[in-house]
């Protein structure tokens, strides 16, 4: 019986609830394998977790996101080998040294990709392909709108939408965020403390912008609104500031027959072809330079509550990893 080390949560609340534990590791079932994990994915979704905003049961060991090495093979694999290099996200219990996961949700990582960079891009570069590919296309020669631009997702989507054609107004909450924002490809940047839609209109000629992606939520949705252009698209698909309150279908109209939605990863990689069509578009956008895995924080697993306070204080920027 393998032992593997965990970050696991007996019940929902802060970070003081996340203990560094061992488990019992069985040999893998059928269909699945036993990974060595060398690089683990810090993402917001693993607070939403924490704290029963996504509600689920306990115990329960955190994460979503996770590259590692293939140890051993359950009966009937067939299309991965041992010693391959992949990553997954998706499956609920990354924050471990060693785990059993299904085969059919592995993607193996391209030589020229580390285990680090696959692990810190694989969900937030798959977060920006539906955005930007799936849910709505973005036009070449169009103004977006950005908000946590110098984040996790935002140091993805910016740089990825101006290989698209698109000019960027990125939100950040500090002046040295805004700086980061710049280099990741943003033509402008607003401070979340200002009137956010009067400077969008301010940098747009009145005319507001046609989308705007939203990751922080309560705080954030009404001046997402303000600042489209009649029938543009909301899409707001994070909670960092708390859940956005409830929006009555009368205020989409009465900002010019706005649509709205409220995407989750999960539900555009349902299928096996859904997944690789994916993750071959963003190996593209890697090997193209398109995106970059922009790695600022680094934790060792057993600090894990220490990456999720830094994450709550928005005192990270660009990715975080966690080191098993």
């Amino acid at each position: 019986m393998y032992k593997a080390d965990v970050i696991r949560i007996h019940k929902h609340g802060g970070p003081e609830e996340m203990l560094f534990e061992q488990m019992d590791l069985p040999a893998p079932g059928a269909g699945q394998v036993r990974l060595r994990q060398t690089a683990v994915g810090l993402n917001f979704i693993d607070v939403y977790t924490r704290t029963g905003l996504y509600p689920g049961p306990t115990p329960a060991v955190l994460g979503v996101e996770a590259a590692g090495v293939v140890e051993a093979l359950g009966d009937g694999v067939t299309s991965i080998n041992v010693g391959d290099r992949v990553v997954y996200n998706g499956l609920g219990g990354a924050y471990a040294s060693h785990r059993n996961a299904p085969a059919d949700r592995l993607v193996r990582i391209p030589d020229a990709i580390s285990d680090e960079d696959a692990a810190a891009v694989f969900l937030k570069g798959l977060t920006v392909w539906m955005l930007t590919f799936e849910i709505r296309r973005i036009q070449p020669g169009e103004t977006i709108l950005v908000w946590a631009a110098a984040g996790g997702v935002g140091s993805i989507l910016v740089p990825w939408a101006n290989a698209q054609g698109a000019r960027v107004i990125g939100v950040v909450s500090t002046a040295e965020k805004a700086q980061l924002a710049m280099t990741y490809g943003c033509d402008a940047t607003i401070l979340a403390s200002e009137d956010v839609a009067v400077r969008v209109r301010e940098l747009t000629g009145g005319k507001g912008v046609p989308v705007v992606y939203d990751s922080v939520g309560k705080t954030s949705a009404e001046p997402s609104l303000k600042s489209l252009q009649p029938r543009g698209w909301f899409i707001t698909y994070g909670n960092a500031s708390g859940p956005a309150d409830p929006i009555a279908p009368a205020r989409l109209n009465q900002g010019g027959s706005l649509v709205m939605t409220r995407p989750g990863l999960f539900h555009f990689t349902k299928t096996r072809e859904e997944l690789e069509r994916g993750s071959a578009a963003l190996w593209g956008a890697m090997r193209s330079g398109a995106v970059k895995a922009d790695v600022r924080q680094r934790f060792a697993l057993k600090d894990a509550a220490a990456a999720h306070r830094a994450l709550e204080a928005r005192e990270t920027i660009g990715a975080t990893v966690l080191r098993p």
